[in-house]
C-alpha cells in the first residue's frame, strides 16, 4: 500500500479518531514547552536494518517457493527501520520491507509499518498512548516481531497460528491503536486496542479467503483488535489474551459470479511462557471464527470454528547456542478434525483440513549482528501450504518433510 493510500485511509476514516485527537490537541501548552526545551539531549534518528537469506528443501509439496526436489532460494528478507523523536512525548517510527518467500509475496517494496506515537502518559509506574498509522497486530507473543529474523523462535513460526500464507493480513493495519502499561511490585499489565483496516489487497489473503484470483477485490472495512498481557517482575511467567475482529467486502468484477459478500474473522489467542536460566517452555491456543456470507453462491455461504495449539521448548546451551523443540496442531474445522466429513461431501481430500508439524531447530549466535539457524519438519496434513506455490493442491501429498537454512545479519 502506497503513502498516498495510507492518507486516503486516514482521511477517509478521521471523524473515528476526532476524539480520540481532541485530547491530544488540547495538551497543556507548558508541556509541549518542556519538552522542545529537551531536544538538545535527545537523540533525534535512528536507523537500523537487516537481511536474511533462506534455503527451504521439501521431498514433496512445495513453500516458499518451488522447494520439491532440488530446494528453493526463494526466501530473502530486507527491512531498513527508521525512527525519529523530534520532541520527548512523539516518536515517528516506520520500516520499509522487500520479501521474497514463494509466489504469494511478489510485490516489491512495502511498507510494512509506520505510525505516530504519542505519549500521553510516562511515569515511572506506567505509560499510556497513542499510535496513528500502520501498526503491527498485536497477536499472540510473535505477530509483533514476526518481521525480524533474530526475533522469532525458529525459521517458520508455529503455521497452526502464524500463517505465513495470509501474513500481510495478520501482521499490520491502519488505523488508531491505544496502548498503556503499569508496572509493579507483583508485575507488569500492558494493554493495546485498536480500530484499524486491516491489509486485504494481496494475492494470497484473496486466494487463501476465497479459493482462487476472483474478477473482484476484497475491500478492507472497520476491523477491531486487542491483546492484554501480564508478566512478572523476572520475567519468569508470561500470558497473555489477544483477540480481533477482522471485516472485509467484497466487490465483484465483470462477468464475477459471486455476489457483493461480506468476510467476518474473529480469533481469539491464549498465550503462556515460563522461562528459566537456560529454558523455555511456550503453548499456544487459538479459536478462529471464520464466515462468508451474501456471496450468492451456496459454496460461498459458510461458517465454522478453527482449532489450533502448539507446544514449545527452548534450550540455551550457551549465550550462542539454543535448539528448539516444537509440535504444532491445526485443525480447519474443530467439528471434523480428521476432515473425513469434508473428504466425504467431496469438497477435497481429508488431509487439507488439518496439519501436524513436528519440528526441530539449532540457531548460532555467530556475533549479535549475525545469526545462522536450521531446522527440520516433518508434517502430516497439508492445511496450511499455498495454493499458489502449490496450483495441483487437491493432489499434495499428506506426509511430507520440510528441512530449512536461515542467514541473517542486522545492523
Amino acid at each position: 500500500m502506497s503513502i498516498s493510500r495510507i492518507c486516503q485511509v486516514v482521511r477517509r476514516h478521521l471523524f473515528q479518531y476526532s476524539m480520540i485527537l481532541t485530547g491530544i490537541w488540547f495538551l497543556p501548552a507548558s508541556s509541549l514547552a518542556d519538552q522542545l526545551a529537551q531536544n538538545e539531549n535527545l537523540n533525534p534518528l535512528r536507523i537500523n536494518g537487516f537481511l536474511s537469506q533462506g534455503y527451504v528443501k521439501t521431498d514433496k509439496n512445495n513453500f516458499f517457493g518451488k522447494s520439491d526436489g532440488k530446494g528453493s532460494l526463494d526466501f530473502r528478507e530486507l527491512g531498513l527501520t527508521a525512527s525519529l523523536r523530534p520532541i520527548g512525548k512523539l516518536q515517528l517510527s516506520g520500516q520499509l520491507l522487500w520479501r521474497r518467500a514463494g509466489k504469494g509475496s511478489r510485490h516489491g517494496i512495502s511498507i510494512d509499518f509506520g505510525f505516530l506515537d504519542y505519549s500521553i502518559i510516562t511515569k515511572p509506574a506506567g505509560e499510556f498512548g497513542i499510535r496513528l498509522g500502520r501498526t503491527k497486530n498485536p497477536l499472540g507473543f510473535y505477530n509483533d516481531t514476526r518481521d525480524v529474523p533474530f526475533t522469532r523462535p525458529s525459521i517458520i513460526l508455529p503455521q497452526s497460528i502464524y500463517f505465513d500464507r495470509t501474513r500481510n493480513l495478520a501482521l499490520a493495519s491502519d488505523g488508531a491503536q491505544l496502548y498503556g502499561e503499569s508496572r509493579t511490585d507483583w508485575g507488569n499489565l500492558t494493554a493495546q486496542f485498536g480500530t484499524v483496516f486491516p491489509q486485504v489487497h494481496d494475492r494470497d489473503t484473496e486466494v487463501s479467503i476465497l479459493g482462487a484470483n476472483r474478477p473482484g477485490d476484497l475491500k478492507t472495512r472497520l476491523s477491531y483488535i486487542g491483546r492484554v498481557a501480564y508478566e512478572l517482575p523476572n520475567g519468569r511467567f508470561r500470558f497473555a489474551v489477544s483477540g480481533a475482529r477482522v471485516n472485509a467486502g467484497y466487490d465483484p468484477g465483470i462477468n464475477d459470479r459471486l455476489d457483493s459478500g461480506l468476510l467476518k474473522f474473529t480469533p481469539l489467542i491464549l498465550s503462556a511462557q515460563y522461562n528459566a536460566e537456560r529454558w523455555s517452555i511456550t503453548s499456544e491456543y487459538a479459536l478462529r471464527i471464520f464466515q462468508l456470507q451474501d456471496f450468492g453462491v451456496p459454496a460461498f455461504e459458510k461458517k465454522f470454528t478453527g482449532e489450533s495449539i502448539y507446544l514449545q521448548g527452548t534450550y540455551r546451551f550457551t549465550p550462542k547456542w539454543e535448539a528448539m523443540l516444537r509440535y504444532d496442531l491445526l485443525f480447519t474445522d474443530r467439528t471434523d478434525r480428521s476432515g473425513k466429513k469434508y473428504a466425504a461431501d467431496a469438497k477435497g481430500p481429508a488431509h487439507s483440513r488439518f496439519a501436524k508439524d513436528l519440528t526441530i531447530g539449532l540457531r548460532w549466535n555467530v556475533t549479535p549482528s549475525i545469526m545462522l539457524a536450521t531446522e527440520y519438519h516433518r508434517v502430516n496434513g497439508t492445511a496450511w501450504l499455498s495454493s499458489l506455490d502449490n496450483p495441483d493442491i487437491t493432489h499434495a501429498k499428506q506426509h511430507w518433510n520440510l528441512f530449512s537454512f536461515q542467514a541473517s545479519y542486522r545492523f
